[in-house]
C-alpha cells in the first residue's frame, strides 16, 4: 500500500525518471527549426551564386542558351509537329535565332553607333541648359555624359591600341556566343531525354513533381522572353514613331535603347525613356520635352495596363519589389550581364517554388480527404 501512494504521489512508474517539462516552449522550437532551415538554404544559394560567378565562362552559355530555347521553343514545336527530323528542327530553329538576334543586334548597334555621339551632344547640351535653371543637378548630368563618351572613347582607343587584348576579348566573345548556340541546338533537341535522365536520378516516386516543377520553371522563362520581346518591340516601334513626329534627333537610336531597356524591367524603361525626354528638351525646347514626355508615359501606360495584363500575366507574375531587388542583385554579381539575366531566372524560380507550394496545398488536402470518411468508420 505504501509503494502505491508512493507511485500515485509522484506520478512516475517505478524505474523510470520523472517526466520533466521542455527546456523551450513548442513556439521557440519551430522558430529555432525555421531559422535554421532558412540559414541553410541562404548557405546553400551563397554557395552556388559563389560557383557561377567563378565558372561565368561556362554558366554564361548556359544560361543563354536557355534564354534562346526560351524565345523560340515554340517555333521548333511547330517544325516537330510538322513532322521533320529533331536534329533538323532544331537546326532550322538555331538558324532562325541567328538571324533573329544577329539582325536585331546589327540594328541596334548600328542605330546607336549613327546617333551616338548626335544622342551626347544633346544630353550635354540639355544638362547645360538644367544648370542655368537648377544649378548642381544639371553639372552632375554633364560630368556623367562627358563621362560616357571618355568611357566610349577610352573603349575605342584600348581596342585599338592594345590588339592582344582586343584580341582575347573578341575570342572569349566568340566562344561564348557559339557555346550558346550549340547547348541551345542540344537543348532542343534533347529535351526528351533530359526528361527521362529527370525520371531515373530522381529518387523514390518524385520525377514526374520534379518533371513539373522543370517545366513550370521553364515555361516561366519562355512567358517572359516572348512577352517581353514583343512589348519591346512594340514600345520601341511607338516612341520611335512619336519622336519622329516631333522631329527629335537620333530617333532611331532612342529607339534602339528603348528595346534594349525593355529586357530590364521598370529601371530600362526610366533610363530610356529620361534620355529621349532630355534629347529632346535640348533640340526641339520645353515643349517638344514635354510632348515627348506626353508620348514616353503614353507607351508606358499602354504597356502597364494592356500588354503586359494579356501577354504576361498567365506565365510570370512577380511583385515589382522583386523585380527591383533581383535587379539590383544581379547588378552586384555580373554587372549589365546579371541585370539582364536577373529577372527571367527570377521567374523560374518563382514558377519552381508556386509549382512546389501547389503540391504541398495539394498533398495536405489529400490527405485532409482520406482522413475525414476513415474518421466515422473508425469510431
Amino acid at each position: 500500500m505504501r509503494n502505491d501512494s508512493d507511485q500515485d504521489r509522484s506520478g512516475a512508474e517505478p524505474g523510470r525518471p520523472p517526466h520533466s517539462p521542455p527546456l523551450l516552449p513548442i513556439e521557440a522550437r519551430r522558430a529555432a527549426a525555421w531559422c535554421a532551415a532558412g540559414l541553410l538554404v541562404a548557405a546553400v544559394v551563397a554557395v552556388g551564386v559563389w560557383l557561377c560567378v567563378e565558372l561565368s565562362a561556362a554558366v554564361t552559355p548556359v544560361l543563354l542558351a536557355l534564354l534562346g530555347s526560351a524565345l523560340l521553343g515554340p517555333l521548333y514545336r511547330r517544325l516537330v509537329t510538322m513532322r521533320l527530323n529533331r536534329s533538323l528542327a532544331a537546326g532550322l530553329t538555331c538558324a532562325v535565332l541567328v538571324v533573329v538576334v544577329g539582325g536585331a543586334g546589327y540594328i541596334v548597334v548600328s542605330a546607336l553607333v549613327e546617333t551616338g555621339d548626335q544622342i551626347i551632344a544633346s544630353l550635354k547640351q540639355a544638362a547645360s541648359d538644367l544648370s542655368q535653371r537648377f544649378g548642381t543637378a544639371g553639372h552632375s548630368l554633364s560630368d556623367l555624359a562627358t563621362n560616357a563618351k571618355t568611357l566610349v572613347s577610352k573603349f575605342g582607343s584600348t581596342a585599338a591600341s592594345g590588339l592582344l587584348a582586343g584580341v582575347s576579348i573578341v575570342g572569349q566573345f566568340i566562344a561564348a556566343a557559339v557555346l550558346a548556340l550549340l547547348l541551345t541546338f542540344f537543348f532542343l533537341r534533347d529535351s526528351d531525354k533530359a526528361v527521362r535522365a529527370l525520371h531515373e536520378w530522381a529518387p523514390r516516386n518524385a520525377g514526374p513533381q520534379l518533371e513539373r516543377m522543370a517545366r513550370r520553371g521553364f515555361q516561366s522563362i519562355e512567358g517572359f522572353m516572348r512577352g517581353t520581346t514583343f512589348i519591346a518591340l512594340i514600345d520601341a516601334l511607338c516612341i520611335t514613331v512619336g519622336l519622329l513626329i516631333l522631329k527629335v534627333p537620333g530617333a532611331f537610336g532612342l529607339g534602339a535603347l528603348v528595346f534594349v531597356g525593355a529586357y530590364i524591367p521598370y529601371l530600362g524603361a526610366f533610363i530610356s525613356g529620361a534620355v529621349a525626354i532630355l534629347v529632346a528638351f535640348a533640340d526641339r525646347g520645353v515643349v517638344i520635352a514635354l510632348w515627348a514626355l506626353g508620348v514616353v508615359v503614353a507607351v508606358q501606360v499602354l504597356e502597364g495596363h494592356v500588354l503586359q495584363p494579356m501577354i504576361q500575366s498567365r506565365t510570370v507574375q512577380m511583385h515589382p519589389a522583386v523585380v527591383m531587388l533581383a535587379i539590383t542583385a544581379g547588378a552586384s554579381v555580373a554587372g549589365i550581364l546579371g541585370m539582364l539575366l536577373s529577372v527571367p531566372l527570377t521567374a523560374a524560380v518563382s514558377g519552381v517554388l508556386h509549382e512546389l507550394r501547389k503540391h504541398y496545398v495539394v498533398g495536405s488536402g489529400t490527405e485532409a480527404s482520406d482522413d475525414s470518411p476513415a474518421g466515422p468508420a473508425s469510431s
